[in-house]
């Protein structure tokens, strides 16, 4: 899904509406996994387990410049779960092993519990870099005691890579992002949402199919098996959260602790559409917490002392973007862009801040180092956004008919505007999708049959708004929530909250949970900063949960 989910009062109330009505979708889907699958599951393990990975020198293409200890290697899946002896795909995989080192007592000696496997998200994100987290101060006690191991799934970088259309036209700049658009550019974006379905399935072949939640699960427990671990120890984020429920409901004895971090509603009916709806109507209440923060530092950006005033200030950048791109790439849907990214991280909210502030001064320098299009980075953006397309269209039905979509983002629209039809654009091409559609699994365990889960949430996240984390938290029986409360950073495992990673910590390394919901207070937001103070300038490239 896009990432981010929070409701105003208005949109939880048209959300509900929203939920009531038909959706639309196609019938006929096939349905959830079935007998096949599961013996070709079984099948690719036993080979993956007597295999193993052959680990050596990562490729420049898998960690670039990657420090002496970190290792890459491969590991086999069937493309068909269903078929294990037919055609297989190679998953890259990274890895460092365990310092054994206490980082608090350089003298004693931390006992090796295996590994711990991560996926950031997505869908279409890797984490062939989690290797190097662990010279991170907050992660330091985690990677002494456990190897860290980061791998990109499939249709990821070089794991067997989904392409839909030629890099070269994907990234692209400037664009248009027009809050309430007219039946004109709706046309226009109709035709492109089919033409890049038609793209997915021509550069694809037959293999568009098999890119699922449900896939992703099971080469999870094929990674597994090659890593030699009888028990899986796993950190999924965001996206990852959701094929990583799926894995627990799929392989309950096969997991031994679980961290899922900004989790996604597992409800069957709200895979993928409304989560979708559900992720814009949350991303207005964090544009208006942004907005709010900048207004407390009037002093510092001068675009207004109240959320409205400085509501207009962005309109006003809108509007002259629309009229002439800065750099000439630089449009509003650039601006939008580089905003939306500041709805997942705090973080981020000085340098959109201050480039917005330089952007009405006359200086467009810093709004075009934060959001113009990459040439260099366009392969990679097109590969992201093909899985994420493939995979979230495969998951589950559709509304087919454009009325529909049209109906629930319109009225959608007129209480969240900053990101409703920017999502909805993004997701269209599901509508005219030429694979076969799955039914979402009912994700649920009962007791006794998963060992405790731990689910942590910021209660004001976007990309995966706070009710997913309620529902996850019913689903699991015995997991453990922990709340950030007054937070909307999404992915906080691991991150400035030392409370949230004090239940990370005990989790991992000692299997100790605190009872069935713990909280812990916000981190601190950033403060202000001007033009010499800043240092977080990232390209932005188009994010998702």
């Amino acid at each position: 899904m896009r990432a981010a989910a929070l409701y105003s009062a208005a949109g939880s109330l048209l959300l509900t509406s929203l939920a009531a009505a038909p959706a639309g979708g196609a019938a006929g889907a096939p349905a959830a996994p079935g007998t096949a699958e599961l013996r070709g599951t079984e099948v690719a393990v036993a080979r993956a387990r007597a295999a193993g990975i052959d680990f050596g020198v990562c490729s420049p293409a898998d960690v670039p410049k990657a420090p002496s200890g970190v290792r890459c290697g491969t590991v086999t899946v069937p493309l068909d779960y269903a078929h294990p002896d037919g055609a297989q795909i190679k998953l890259t995989v990274s890895r460092i092993p365990a310092s054994q080192k206490d980082p608090r007592n350089s003298k004693r000696k931390v006992p090796r519990q295996g590994a711990l496997v991560y996926n950031p998200g997505g869908p279409g994100g890797s984490s062939m870099y989690f290797p190097l987290v662990g010279a991170v101060p907050q992660w330091q006690r985690i990677a002494a005691a456990y190897d860290l191991v980061g791998y990109a799934p499939r249709g990821v970088g070089r794991s067997a890579p989904l392409s839909c259309e030629d890099p070269k036209t994907f990234v692209k700049g400037p664009t248009a992002s027009p809050t309430h658009p007219t039946e004109t550019y709706k046309r226009q974006r109709i035709a492109q949402a089919k033409a890049y379905a038609r793209g997915c399935a021509r550069r694809s072949g037959g293999k568009l199919r098999y890119y699922t939640s449900l896939n992703n699960a099971r080469d999870l427990d094929v990674l597994r098996a090659a890593l030699g671990e009888d028990r899986l120890t796993f950190m999924g984020a965001s996206y990852g959260t959701y094929f990583g429920a799926v894995y627990a409901a799929m392989f309950p004895s096969h997991v031994r602790r679980m961290v899922l971090d900004s989790a996604v509603d597992p409800a069957p009916e709200k895979i993928w559409y409304r989560n979708n709806l559900d992720q814009s109507a949350a991303f207005e209440q964090r544009w208006a917490d942004f907005r709010g923060w900048i207004a407390r530092h009037d002093d510092v950006y001068k675009l207004g002392d109240t959320p409205e005033k400085v509501q207009r200030s962005y309109d006003t950048a809108r509007e002259r973007l629309a009229g002439k791109a800065a750099d000439g790439k630089v449009g509003p849907g650039q601006l939008q862009g580089a905003f939306l990214q500041a709805g997942y991280n705090d973080s981020y909210w000085p340098s959109r801040a201050e480039a917005l502030s330089a952007y009405l001064r006359g200086d467009a320098k810093p709004l075009v180092r934060l959001a113009a299009p990459s040439a260099a980075a366009a392969a990679e953006a097109e590969n992201i956004n093909a899985v994420y397309t493939a995979v979230e269209c495969n998951d589950a039905p559709w509304p087919t008919d454009w009325k529909v979509w049209d109906r629930d983002n319109t009225r959608l629209a007129r209480v969240a505007p900053f990101e409703t039809w920017d999502n909805a654009w993004m997701n269209l091409p599901c509508a005219y999708w030429p694979a076969p559609r799955q039914r979402p699994l009912d994700v649920r365990t009962g007791r006794g049959e998963l060992p405790p889960v731990l689910i942590l949430a910021a209660e004001r996240d976007a990309a995966t708004p706070y009710q997913g984390a309620l529902d996850m938290n019913r689903r699991l029986a015995g997991s453990v929530l922990v709340t950030e409360r007054d937070a909307g950073t999404h992915g906080i495992g691991g991150g400035p909250n030392k409370c949230v990673n004090g239940h990370l910590d005990a989790y991992l390394l000692e299997g100790r949970v605190s009872g069935r919901r713990a909280s812990c207070a916000p981190h601190r937001l950033p403060p202000a900063a001007g033009p010499a103070k800043q240092s977080e300038r990232a390209s932005v490239k188009s994010g998702r949960s």
